[in-house]
């Protein structure tokens, strides 16, 4: 027998009240002199970027990154959807709107595109660099030993214990596997150890023995 559908109460609030934030925004859009389609591309344009910035937001931090940037434009959209709200609520005159809001109307879509071009594209990291040598250092040279002075040889040290071998879980080596892809994918050069050793949080032999699997 087959199951009924049964409507969810959160999912049909949710479609009520974009539906009416939507409207709100389409008349102060069009009470501001924004006529036929451009009055219904506003309300697109707002919860886009509401939700980009949004996503944006969760993305960052999931990967620890700062989301101020995020941050504020997610206010700047969710500013515009609530100030419609508002405005379309019997506090503002739509037959006579005054000339600040039709300029704030008319300047939205630079705005819009600004916010959405720098969600999207993020600053890539610089690559880093070996330090080249000091060229004000003086060459080293090497002192001949006179005829018949014989040099006393230094004792000989003791081999270094080999140190054991560092084994990576199959779990963490998988993690890191993403955050390789990820970091070719923005700076389109491989992960060094280093950053990889502070993306992951572990020393430095347990990097480097993860960082021999990742090649």
């Amino acid at each position: 027998m087959p199951r009924l559908v049964r409507p969810d109460a959160v999912l049909v609030q949710a479609v009520i009240a974009g539906a009416l934030s939507f409207a709100h925004l389409h008349d102060l859009a069009e009470a501001a002199g924004q006529h036929g389609w451009k009055a219904w591309a506003y309300p697109v344009s707002v919860d886009l970027l509401l939700v980009a910035a949004w996503h944006r937001l969760r993305s960052l931090r999931n990967e620890g990154e700062s989301a101020g940037s995020a941050w504020s434009w997610f206010v700047v959209a969710l500013a515009a959807s609530l100030g419609a709200n508002v405005a379309t609520a019997g506090l503002l005159d739509l037959g006579d709107v005054p000339d600040w809001l039709r300029i704030l109307v008319a300047g939205w879509p630079a705005l819009a595109f600004l916010g959405g071009t720098l969600l999207v594209h993020r600053p890539t990291p610089p690559s880093e660099q070996e330090p080249e040598p000091d060229p004000e250092l003086p060459p080293v040279v090497e002192r001949a030993t006179e005829p018949g002075v014989q040099v006393a040889s230094a004792p000989a040290l003791p081999a270094p214990e080999p140190a054991a071998a560092v084994t990576a879980p199959p779990a963490l080596v998988a993690h890191a596997q993403k955050i390789a892809a990820d970091h070719r994918t923005r700076t389109g050069s491989a992960i060094d150890t280093e950053t990889l050793r502070a993306r992951l949080g572990v020393p430095s032999p347990m990097a480097e023995a993860i960082a021999a699997q990742l090649v």
